[in-house]
């Protein structure tokens, strides 16, 4: 019978030992299998090519504006990728000038390449762009006279074009959203500093009439008697009229001209230049870089083989596309779209880059040219 409750007991003890090692266990799997089926930090992926439309912060001044300055805008209109919102309107983007080229007394216009570095959204969820290879760019063509103050106004909406995939985590901007509000669609108030002055008119003749002279007396005649002669008592002559206080009139016995005074002239009104307006692409005038290269070997570009010579490359705009011209001796030998880049540095020299062909000639590649911070590239 003692032999019976000792077993008892130890089987208690052991299988009272056993069950929390047991639950231990089991919470561990459980553990490892929620780690397990956790699904990954959702995002969103905004493809090459997205646009988003842009609407400045702050002015682009004339008289200062150069290229390493920094841009401020936030987003007009919402982007979204498959019916989820990517990034909405009221999102801040800090960009820099790469490229300027200001309006002259011959062409009223100016254009701009610019890249950005940073979105800012309304939670503070930031994405860092790079800026190496510029991952979202801006080309801004403009319509503005030569002696306005400003480039681009307050408000004015450029178009930003990513070049490559951008990824954004999706809770952050969903949390965005709801905190971001859009900009204003109505015009803001201008940054110029031109007001224009009214005219003030000018003053009228000033007359100051002369005083008129007075009449002399007749001479009296008294007849004389028989074989008398008559008897002539002479009149008194007229006196001349008063001349003007300030400058004397003529003499004589009829009254002095009026003297005219001029007025002075009124001054004429201050007309400002019209506000800057940004237009949808480059001005369709005459080529504005113009350089000249010259292929040491032949080459291949568009679909056309290039002999060994000196050729112009002509391009309007500064990109990020633009169509390029290869004349020779006057002559176009092809027209090609190309990639318009600005390096940090200008080129030290002209500089040729080609890919090899299985068949035939090397195609072209890309194009620096010397003292120039523009490159072409062609894909």
């Amino acid at each position: 019978m003692r032999l019976l409750i000792v077993i008892g007991l130890c089987a208690s003890v052991s299988w009272a030992g056993q069950e929390p090692l047991s639950m231990s266990a089991a919470e561990g799997s459980q553990n490892q299998v929620e780690k397990k089926d956790s699904p990954a930090k959702p995002s969103i992926i905004l493809p090459a090519g997205t646009k988003v439309v842009l609407a400045l912060t702050s002015p682009v001044w004339s008289a200062t504006a150069k290229a390493g300055d920094n841009v401020y805008a936030i987003s007009a209109f919402p982007v979204s990728i498959d019916n989820q919102m990517a990034i909405p309107p009221g999102t801040y983007v800090e960009g820099t000038i790469d490229a300027l080229t200001k309006p002259t007394r011959r062409t009223s216009s100016a254009e701009f390449q610019i890249h950005f570095r940073k979105l800012i959204f309304a939670n503070g969820y930031t994405v860092q762009l790079p800026e190496n290879t510029p991952a979202a760019t801006a080309a801004a063509y403009v319509q503005i006279s030569y002696s306005s103050d400003i480039l681009l106004d307050n408000g004015s909406q450029i178009e930003m074009t990513l070049e490559s995939p951008l990824s954004v985590d999706a809770v952050s901007v969903a949390a965005a959203a709801r905190r971001s509000k859009a900009p204003p669609i109505w015009p803001q108030q201008s940054a110029t500093r031109c007001r224009p002055v009214a005219g003030t008119p000018g003053t009228s003749d000033t007359v100051i009439p002369g005083t008129p002279g007075t009449p002399g007396t007749p001479s009296t005649v008294i007849p004389g008697g028989p074989g008398m002669p008559d008897i002539v008592i002479p009149g008194t002559p007229g006196t001349p009229g008063t001349p003007p206080t300030i400058f004397p009139g003529s003499p004589g016995t009829p009254g002095t001209p009026p003297t005219i005074f001029p007025g002075s002239p009124g001054t004429p009104g201050y007309s400002c230049p019209g506000p800057p307006i940004v237009k949808p692409g480059p001005p369709s005038h005459q080529d504005d870089h113009v350089e000249y290269v010259t292929f040491p070997n032949p080459v291949q570009v568009g679909g056309k083989k290039l002999t060994t010579g000196t050729y112009q490359i002509a391009w309007a705009g500064v990109g990020p596309t633009a169509q390029v011209k290869i004349n020779q001796k006057g002559n176009l030998v092809v027209s090609v779209q190309a990639r318009v880049v600005v390096s940090e540095k200008k080129a030290s020299r002209d500089e040729v880059a080609t890919r090899s062909n299985a068949n035939g000639p090397s195609s072209l590649e890309s194009l620096q040219f010397e003292n120039q911070t523009l490159q072409l590239f062609f894909d």
